[in-house]
């Protein structure tokens, strides 16, 4: 399972292994109890959640120190992959929905995530100062700048954003300041053919 992550990945530590392993187990449990992951996607856990998550990585490498704020985590995703990855950077993952930032503490917790801070409420009433933004597949472009401007500092690396399709519409009006990276540019494997990675610099 952690092969094709190793296969993109391939400094990550045992520990990382482990946690990164360990994942699958903890959101089947939880996916038992609470639906944060669709049934059919369980199946592709490692590829459609963690791989995708870490994508981020490989187009922007993150420093020790840096804060990282997780817009609209759902069940922990891209925060929980990226917060094994790096450390040494401090994460907080932000929902509206109660019993998703349930699952986001239970599973850092689990996976002794000291560098995970669980937050439910609004990313625009969030009183936090961070050097990027990162979010995976939550709202359109306008809405993300308009929640996440307010939490970037002054010299940030601005917004990273999952996102899949065709983006045209979307990024109306954006297009001085936002750059769109195909993730088929990192991953051969056919999911990825339709996802991107949009970076928007305000």
């Amino acid at each position: 399972m952690i092969d094709i992550i190793e296969k993109y990945f391939p400094e990550l530590s045992d520990r990382q292994k482990e946690q990164l392993t360990y994942m699958q187990e903890l959101y089947e449990e939880w996916n038992a109890q609470i639906n944060v992951i669709s049934r059919k996607d369980m199946e592709h856990f490692t590829e459609r959640h963690l791989l995708h998550s870490l994508s981020i990585a490989l187009y922007l490498k993150f420093k020790a120190g840096w804060w990282v704020a997780d817009i609209g985590t759902g069940g922990g995703f891209p925060g929980i992959p990226l917060a094994i990855l790096y450390p040494d950077v401090k994460f907080n993952l932000i929902d509206s929905i109660g019993k998703k930032i349930k699952v986001v503490k239970a599973v850092s917790e689990a996976l002794e995530l000291k560098n995970v801070t669980a937050i439910w409420g609004r990313a625009e009433e969030q009183d936090i100062q961070v050097n990027v933004v990162v979010t995976r597949a939550v709202a359109p472009l306008p809405d993300l700048v308009k929640w996440a401007t307010p939490l970037l500092k002054a010299q940030s690396k601005g917004i990273i954003a999952l996102k899949g399709g065709d983006l045209t519409d979307e990024l109306q009006g954006y297009k001085k300041r936002s750059s769109i990276i195909p993730l088929s540019n990192y991953f051969e494997e056919p999911f990825f053919e339709s996802k991107s990675v949009v970076h928007y610099q305000p």
